[in-house]
């Protein structure tokens, strides 16, 4: 797992604070102050990507819609098929709220 790596008391603390949001607005407001733009657009646009990925878009149709690199495509087509599976965890519990609310 490359995130032994990365271990250590700074990373704890970091997601920890993610773990104490309470709800979508204090998420916003938190990383606004953590992140540039920039930043949460590159991840937003990650989890979008393994999405598509998971329903079988192709690179070209994923690359037109999401304006995603095919480099940032292949990375998180590796990490789906070799990493944690935590794409495949958090989509599917987003997935289990959004037909909740329905």
């Amino acid at each position: 797992m490359q995130i032994d790596k990365l271990r250590g008391k700074e990373l704890d603390q970091l997601f920890n604070a993610i773990l104490s949001l309470r709800d979508l607005e204090e998420c916003y407001q938190f990383f606004d102050d953590l992140c540039t733009v920039n930043e949460i657009q590159s991840l937003a646009q990650r989890l979008e990507v393994a999405r598509m990925l998971q329903q079988g878009y192709t690179y070209h149709k994923i690359e037109t819609e999401t304006g995603a690199s095919t480099a940032t495509i292949s990375r998180v087509k590796r990490c789906l098929n070799y990493g944690n599976d935590s794409y495949q965890m958090t989509l599917d519990r987003v997935k289990e709220q959004e037909e909740k609310v329905e």
